[in-house]
């Protein structure tokens, strides 16, 4: 059971006033995208920089961690455990699943002003549509398999964060290929952080054919315990996929010319330091 910092960071969420509820903007990810100007890369960026007009700043953490970061300073964590470096920053928003506990916290900082779990009740799971004006948050359900070897219906929840125009989806812990309401319910994703273990989510087979069908312009690796699970993965995309091996964690990325092949972006996980 989720204790009383979840419960409380839960209350607030759900307690946003009705005038705010009706405000919400529509998402731009499930409109058909039109063709957009693509995506500019900046190579040499840390997390304490400032963010450069109408991009996005993506550090990669750990495990499934990733810290999203706009220009007007919202910072949002996917996947949180609780830690996420010696850095002392208090994020915007945070987003859970709870297939394992390298995906959550019961325990998540009160500070906190938006917690977002990606399950509910058992079998009900949750809906998110959390509007910050510069980020948008919002979440599409998929099952899990259960400790027992069940399924837990809608127990794990594909976060999308639309952000300067961008749609950025996270797979979470993801257990079986979408159906095609769900497809359609995530919408357009131009960045999308894809689980690569192999077995754990589940296998490279199937996630290539999600990754495939959502025809995303920039794929980031996550949830890879070794180099073998990952490099299969890159040689299952390799034909139809640029590979970009990158030294550092972090990709600040605008929405400028999308790139003429989809591509893989390779990022090396690094704890946050102030």
């Amino acid at each position: 059971m989720l204790r009383l910092g979840l419960a409380l960071s839960l209350l607030l969420t759900a307690a946003l006033p009705a005038a705010a509820q009706e405000q919400r903007r529509p998402s731009h990810c499930i409109a058909i995208a039109d063709a957009a100007p693509g995506l500019r890369y900046l190579h040499k960026a840390a997390w304490t920089d400032p963010v450069p007009e109408y991009s996005v700043r993506l550090h990669y953490i750990s495990h499934a961690s990733f810290l999203i970061q706009t220009r007007g300073g919202l910072e949002a964590v996917t996947d949180f455990t609780g830690f996420i470096g010696n850095a002392d920053l208090i994020p915007d928003v945070v987003t859970m699943n709870h297939a394992h506990d390298t995906h959550w916290t019961a325990n998540p900082d009160p500070a906190i002003p938006h917690v977002l779990p990606g399950w509910g009740a058992f079998g009900e799971g949750i809906e998110h549509h959390l509007d910050l004006g510069e980020m948008l948050v919002r979440n599409v359900s998929t099952d899990i398999r259960s400790p027992m070897g069940g399924t837990e219906e809608k127990g794990n929840s594909i976060f999308v964060f639309e952000v300067e125009g961008l749609c950025i989806g996270h797979l979470g812990h993801l257990h079986h290929e979408p159906n095609d309401a769900q497809y359609a319910a995530l919408g357009r994703l131009d960045v999308l952080m894809v689980p690569v273990d192999g077995g754990y989510t589940m296998g490279l087979d199937a996630m290539v054919r999600v990754v495939d069908r959502l025809k995303s312009s920039v794929i980031l690796p996550m949830h890879w315990f070794s180099g073998a699970s990952l490099n299969r993965f890159l040689d299952d995309v390799s034909d139809r996929f640029v590979i970009d091996r990158r030294d550092g964690p972090e990709l600040v990325i605008g929405l400028r010319d999308l790139p003429s092949r989809p591509t893989v972006i390779v990022l090396q996980p690094t704890w946050l330091r102030d």
